[in-house]
């Protein structure tokens, strides 16, 4: 692996309320009662129960000792509770507490190595806010993007004409939004009976669900210059996805009147990204049908699994006889580094 430059397209924090509460103003900080947790529940399946003894998440100089074992020069961070954000109901909480996320994941993470990178969380139930939030961050705190959580409280979908002022704001600063899933509520899956079988398809319905929207309503034709990330949903779905578009489109295409070319030709356009498994079967056929350009290898550490079990991933991917080095180049490097920008 020496001689493969790697960039971890998506990583994670593991917030804490008690450190997030010290970036929060007036009246949130000192009148909080902590019986009460600061993001709501991903979906009420136990998430806390976790490997190796329940431990709080890596701090900076943890991120920095896994990028070094495993060779990575640079991770963009995500959040973890914050993936919740968009079921926040208070619109006014949602503004506070994404700003505190914010200036709490530059002090304790980005402040701390040019090569902990940080994503933005966004207000979405105030796009006026989450468009000023955006250029704060990126402007003030030099995040790299946003993230955008899959599922929100009101089930707008992205594609709706009431975000076109933060695709604006993000064609400006030239910086890219990820959708990233993480919470199975509102996608029908409340009557499943274990975590795993609701976790299994939870990603793969709310990622599908905003591209289709995205798609349709003429994001894509509206904003040109926007990039775009569909993160931790693998890509195996994505060559059937583009299928099913350009099909919904040939008998249908009445009810999309602002597209002006094939629903795939905007997937394939070179401006949606996708992160990928290392272990995918179908990852040749989306390199076939997305091209090797707009794919990225994400770590997604530390969650689910104990940490030597992220040790084998990126052997396992680089071992890989049916992609090329260079599409493993591409997608360690190249790609993540085109996507946000990164020097």
């Amino acid at each position: 692996m020496s001689d493969w430059r790697i960039i971890d397209a998506d990583g994670h924090v593991m917030e804490l309320d008690e450190q997030i509460r010290e970036y929060l103003g007036p009246p949130y900080r000192d009148a909080w009662h902590r019986s009460y947790a600061f993001f709501p529940s991903l979906d009420g399946w136990i998430r806390a129960v976790r490997h190796g003894g329940g431990k709080d998440g890596p701090d900076a100089a943890e991120w920095l000792r896994f990028l070094d074992e495993c060779r990575i020069e640079q991770t963009v961070l995500y959040p973890t509770l914050g993936l919740a954000h968009g079921l926040i109901q208070d619109v006014d909480w949602a503004v506070a507490l994404a700003r505190a996320y914010n200036d709490w994941l530059h002090a304790r993470f980005l402040q701390q190595s040019p090569r902990l990178k940080g994503v933005a969380l966004l207000p979405v139930q105030n796009i006026e806010a989450a468009v000023a939030e955006l250029r704060r961050a990126v402007e003030e705190l030099g995040m790299v993007g946003a993230v955008l959580p899959a599922v929100t409280i009101d089930g707008r979908p992205y594609g709706n004409d009431v975000f076109h002022p933060l695709w604006e704001e993000a064609e400006r600063l030239d910086v890219p939004i990820a959708i990233h899933g993480g919470t199975s509520a509102q996608l029908g899956l409340d009557r499943m009976t274990t975590f795993i079988s609701a976790h299994a398809v939870e990603h793969l319905f709310a990622q599908a669900r905003q591209l289709c929207s995205m798609v349709f309503d003429g994001v894509f034709e509206l904003f040109p210059r926007l990039r775009v990330a569909f993160l931790e949903a693998g890509v195996g779905w994505v060559p059937w996805m583009l299928d099913r578009l350009d099909e919904e489109y040939e008998r249908k295409g009445q009810w999309a009147p602002r597209l002006r070319r094939r629903p795939s030709e905007y997937v394939c356009s070179g401006r949606v990204y996708f992160s990928v498994e290392v272990e995918e079967r179908a990852l040749p056929l989306a390199i076939e049908a997305l091209g090797p350009d707009v794919l990225l290898w994400a770590s997604d550490f530390p969650h689910e699994r104990p940490r030597e079990g992220f040790a084998g991933d990126l052997p396992t991917l680089l071992a890989r006889t049916d992609v090329t080095e260079e599409v493993k180049r591409r997608l360690l490097w190249d790609n993540p580094r085109r996507f946000y920008r990164l020097a």
